[in-house]
């Protein structure tokens, strides 16, 4: 495996490798093993799962017209807090 750096690049693996006390080939192989350990960390079918689960809507909801009220009511009620005062 052949990797080409811009120096600016590899002198900063170099300088981070050299912080932690190792082979900057060491430091690479580290963040190439964590790098696909991170990727394969989640399992498709879970996602999928969690998606199918999602979609068929079972989980809590408000009534819609209420919910609408009172959002609309919250909107109100910080209007007229945050309106400026006509005195003073």
């Amino acid at each position: 495996l052949q990797v080409l750096l811009e120096n600016d690049e590899f002198a900063e693996i170099r300088r981070v490798a050299g912080h932690k006390r190792m082979m900057v080939v060491k430091r690479v192989r580290q963040a190439l093993r964590a790098a696909r350990k991170a990727a394969s960390a989640t399992d498709p079918r879970r996602k999928v799962s969690v998606v199918r689960n999602a979609v068929q809507g079972a989980y809590p909801a408000g009534v819609q017209p209420r919910m609408l009220t009172e959002t609309e009511s919250a909107y109100l009620r910080d209007d007229i807090d945050n309106a400026p005062s006509s005195g003073g």
